[in-house]
């Protein structure tokens, strides 16, 4: 049976460049809470949008995609699912509105972790909320279509004891002072994915579990910036430091440091994407013109004219749509889509 021990992240033990990664994120955070107090409403916009972003980015990295529009009616509940993917779609948001709402009361347990998986899946055709029945693997495909076992995780008849021995494991490093507990969030997650206690849905549920331990931890950037619309972003380097973290990871020798440090550049790409995004929707002494260029431009996602003017209100949808017409003209910006799924990104 697998024991983890993360003693490697004891004081002393750390790669300078991690180190000043966490330093650049604590600056932010405390900017942001700073700002947080006195513009609630502007914050309340940013989640708004950060929502649809983060159903659509964790769906959309596991393969389960529909239509903008769509997207939008089911994360605001003004249509039910018709279709599969629309129920897994669903399901995820549902579990992801219980971690925004609920993480004060949630924890590292059993219960709390078979309970958000029984409502991610609530709407699919599959029951959750229970471990794997039978072993399963990771399959990578090739460019040439074939197929080839990438990772085999932990069998199944040993999975609620390794399970037991993770929770353990993190439960008694988040206590010990030395342990930095935000670069203890991705061992815990890289350690969840290599089990892969579930038949369906873990990678999902490292996502929900990433952002309930962030906030449990103080960093809610998340909240507001989607921090599965930034990993679907950079699939590929999401990937390649999962394969480098998780080699030789049953015989105990696995690095974690290629995950913890993909994990939290990607936080504090959050933290940065809200720094510009705030700066932007506060600017009342910038021009509304300069305001839709700069909200734009600093976006790291696509955006559509609606989430311009949802973050802008003083701005009129008539003003968005002819700076986003400039901008195309002077090739500032190029679409993506099109009709009411049309979305705006920088121009590389």
């Amino acid at each position: 049976m697998r024991t983890f021990d993360y003693s490697l992240l004891e004081n002393g033990m750390l790669p300078a460049g991690l180190v000043n990664i966490v330093s650049s994120i604590a600056g932010l955070r405390e900017r942001e809470n700073e700002r947080k107090n006195s513009y609630p409403d502007v914050f309340t916009r940013l989640e708004s949008i950060a929502k649809v972003q983060s159903v659509k980015g964790s769906n959309a990295i596991e393969g389960i995609i529909t239509s903008e529009q769509r997207i939008n009616e089911i994360v605001n509940q003004n249509s039910a699912p018709l279709n599969h993917n629309e129920a897994e779609i669903a399901g995820y948001r549902d579990a992801l509105n219980l971690v925004h709402t609920g993480f004060s009361t949630l924890d590292i347990r059993e219960n709390d972790i078979l309970r958000l998986h029984e409502i991610m899946l609530s709407y699919a055709p599959v029951t959750g909320g229970f471990y794997k029945q039978s072993d399963n693997v990771i399959m990578e495909v090739d460019t040439t279509g074939a197929r080839r076992i990438r990772f085999t995780p932990t069998a199944a008849d040993e999975t609620a004891e390794t399970m037991e021995q993770l929770m353990l494991a993190y439960m008694d490093a988040r206590s010990n002072y030395n342990i930095n507990q935000l670069l203890l969030i991705p061992c815990f997650i890289l350690d969840f994915l290599c089990i892969h206690p579930f038949a369906d849905g873990n990678g999902r549920m490292s996502r929900l579990l990433s952002l309930l331990l962030l906030y449990k931890n103080g960093f809610d950037a998340g909240k507001y910036i989607s921090f599965e619309a930034q990993i679907n972003n950079s699939k590929a380097n999401y990937y390649e430091a999962l394969r480098l973290s998780s080699d030789k990871w049953h015989d105990r020798q696995n690095s974690y440091f290629p995950f913890i440090e993909n994990f939290i550049t990607t936080l504090l790409y959050c933290y940065k994407e809200l720094d510009k995004r705030f700066s932007v929707v506060n600017a009342n002494k910038v021009t509304k013109q300069g305001r839709v260029e700069a909200t734009v431009l600093n976006s790291l996602l696509p955006i559509s004219k609606q989430e311009i003017c949802y973050v802008l209100p003083d701005v009129s949808p008539t003003t968005v749509e002819h700076v986003l017409a400039y901008m195309v003209r002077n090739n500032l910006l190029e679409k993506v889509g099109a009709g009411r799924n049309t979305k705006y990104v920088k121009k590389q």
